[in-house]
């Protein structure tokens, strides 16, 4: 589904909510939110960035940037959000070293997970430009860095949250419609298969 974006400023988006909002927070496909502000000159020719996560709906996410990063000619970037630290230790009083030894490890699966990621894609005809760590919560900054790009399009998956859950806890995808200033593809494949290839 394709649908433009009416641009409605930050309150009234807020307290209004608009069609493009809720069409991405139910629909059961993928979605396209068109909206100008995104690459140099407003339209999807910028960079493309891939928000990856290990689900199996990062998986559809990047099967069709791959797509249209090919077929536009446009740069893909691809970013893994990693936590803080009070959300990667929680509330456990870990020494100093067993920190930074459990952050060095999650610092080193994620870097081999991103080398990963950036085989398969080449190996299915795409290419990579960059690929980046960020740290913080993943709505933000994958906003964020979309902006510093100037990227034409923010490609994200949805986490296949059902009706109900979806309703009460929003997502990530959802946050990223709302608050991005370009493009965004919300990519969904099959919610009840959940067994396929995560990544």
């Amino acid at each position: 589904m394709i649908l433009g974006n009416r641009g409605l400023g930050p309150v009234r988006r807020v307290v209004m909510g608009s069609v493009s909002d809720s069409v991405v927070h139910h629909s059961h496909g993928s979605v396209l939110i068109v909206r100008d502000g995104g690459g140099k000159d407003g339209s999807l020719s910028g960079p493309v960035l891939l928000a990856v996560d290990g689900s199996r709906q990062a998986q559809v996410a990047t099967e069709a940037a791959v797509e249209i990063s090919s077929a536009t000619g446009s740069g893909l970037h691809v970013v893994f959000v990693m936590p803080t630290d009070e959300h990667l230790y929680g509330h456990h009083l870990y020494s100093q070293e067993v920190k930074r030894s459990v952050r060095e490890q999650a610092e080193s699966d994620v870097e081999a997970f991103l080398d990963e990621r950036r085989g398969w894609i080449e190996a299915h005809g795409g290419e990579v430009e960059d690929t980046q760590v960020a740290v913080g919560r993943p709505d933000a900054e994958i906003v964020r860095l979309a902006e510093e790009l100037q990227a034409g399009l923010i490609v994200v998956g949805s986490r296949g949250l059902g009706g109900v859950r979806r309703a009460l806890m929003g997502s990530v995808s959802d946050s990223v419609v709302r608050h991005a200033h370009g493009s965004v593809l919300v990519a969904r494949g099959d919610e009840g298969s959940e067994t396929g290839e995560a990544r």
